[in-house]
């Protein structure tokens, strides 16, 4: 767990972040990657096997890495420099596997407009991220590029069935393979209180929203929500890579003096290296579009990811 936050900058907001992967019971090997280092805090989930999945997964997220608008302690980022980061990764992805290996990728990059925090959203495939606000409502914020979340929309199956359909593993969009690399953006005010979650469908499609919101809520430090949800993912049947990121954000002004103070924030090194993707040892909430406004959550809908 990491507390982030730069004293001697006139800080308004305080990240705290706990994270995790863990290879679950029945795959050889961990094909999530994830980066959980301000202001990026974003789960890919590669698909292919045979490492294949692995090496797309790694080469999306270092991509993000080596990004200079995304760079450590930056929030300028918009949501065309992210697509272009994209863009960058799919291309990478592509060449280095022949298109046979893929990644989907979800989360949040923290941003700052007017001297107002926000969080911009981006999502490609049916990795998630969902926000529960201090207020307690708890929206998926992401919509899934899969299957099933297209048959749920047209009416065809419900949500319900949706969790069972034989189908419910396919995405429709990826990074490397396929031929639909665009994410779609959500932008978001921060608010003081607010609790995202970024995970990999390993997650969800062993818990449903409702156990997920009982736990986020049932824990007061991220990394102990982190450990809960996965060990709780793990005894449900754990049958892929599960991968988990949770951010609370505070409003540190009160503290300070200070209540119109952009946030400016010291990165950590938060990310855990994929070459070392299993869980850490106890530590004790639409629409798609250029992100150009405040959009409106969504509701929780879609299912998992693969190919």
């Amino acid at each position: 767990m990491t507390d982030t936050h730069a004293p001697g900058l006139d800080p308004r907001l305080r990240l705290t972040v706990g994270f995790g992967t863990d290879r679950g019971l029945r795959r050889e090997l961990n094909e999530d990657s994830f980066l959980a280092q301000d202001p990026v805090f974003m789960v890919a989930d590669g698909m292919g096997g045979h490492e294949a999945g692995e090496v797309a997964s790694q080469l999306c997220v270092q991509t993000l890495r080596e990004a200079a608008m995304l760079a450590p302690g930056t929030h300028a980022a918009t949501a065309q420099d992210i697509q272009h980061v994209i863009e960058d990764a799919d291309w990478r992805i592509r060449d280095a596997t022949g298109a046979r290996a893929g990644t989907t990728l979800s989360g949040a990059v923290l941003i700052e407009i007017s001297s107002v925090p926000y969080w911009l959203v981006a999502n490609v495939g049916d990795s998630r991220t969902y926000r529960l606000s201090q207020g307690g409502r708890f929206a998926q914020i992401s919509v899934d590029h899969s299957e099933v979340r297209e048959l749920v929309d047209a009416g065809q199956i419900t949500a319900e069935e949706a969790l069972t359909h034989p189908r419910r593993h396919v995405v429709t969009r990826a990074l490397g393979t396929g031929e639909d690399a665009e994410a779609d953006f959500w932008l978001l005010p921060v608010e003081d209180g607010d609790r995202l979650l970024v995970c990999s469908d390993g997650l969800t499609s062993e818990l449903r929203d409702s156990e997920i919101l009982r736990l986020l809520t049932s824990r007061v430090h991220p990394q102990d929500a982190v450990e809960a949800l996965i060990d709780a993912a793990i005894h449900a049947g754990g049958r892929d890579n599960i991968t988990v990121i949770v951010v609370d954000a505070q409003d540190a002004a009160d503290e300070i003096g200070l209540r119109e103070t952009a946030p400016r924030l010291a990165p950590e090194e938060d990310t855990l290296d994929r070459d070392r993707a299993e869980r850490p040892a106890d530590d004790g909430s639409a629409g798609d579009g250029p992100a150009g406004a405040p959009s409106p959550e969504a509701e929780p809908g879609g299912d998992r990811d693969e190919a």
